[in-house]
């Protein structure tokens, strides 16, 4: 697990989501998209009615978002990552998480362009759980 720093500016961008949305924070990454994790039973909220938290947060901050609600499950989060991508099994093996693609696009989905949403995958999942890879097969 990797320990978790923030800047001011990301602090900034979490008190504006939980102003906005009423929701807790439990992290937040910027990437190309700003990812916020939310606490558990909590994405309801941070989505809103028909979106509308997420648009005017969006407006706001002027950026794509993307809210993934947090799970303690390993296996639960990474499903919750990747939605709406579904998987058709999700396992763990001595630090080492498989997910497994329903056909070449969806593992094309899974793993972009150089890896990179495979990369992206696993360093958000490493900020909160001790594993060493994932793989797509």
């Amino acid at each position: 697990m990797i320990r978790i720093k923030y800047d001011n500016t990301l602090m900034k961008f979490i008190s504006l989501f939980e102003t906005l949305t009423g929701t807790s924070v439990k992290d937040c990454i910027d990437n190309e998209i700003m990812t916020f994790v939310v606490a558990e039973n909590q994405i309801a909220q941070a989505i809103g009615k028909n979106g509308s938290n997420v648009r005017r947060v969006e407006h706001v901050l002027n950026r794509k978002i993307k809210i993934v609600e947090f799970n303690p499950n390993v296996l639960k989060f990474t499903a919750n990552y990747i939605y709406p991508i579904k998987a058709i099994e999700i396992k763990e093996d001595n630090g080492v998480v498989f997910i497994k693609g329903a056909d070449t696009k969806t593992k094309g989905l899974l793993i972009g362009r150089d890896a990179k949403n495979l990369k992206t995958l696993q360093s958000v999942v490493q900020r909160h759980f001790n594993i060493t890879e994932m793989k797509v097969v």
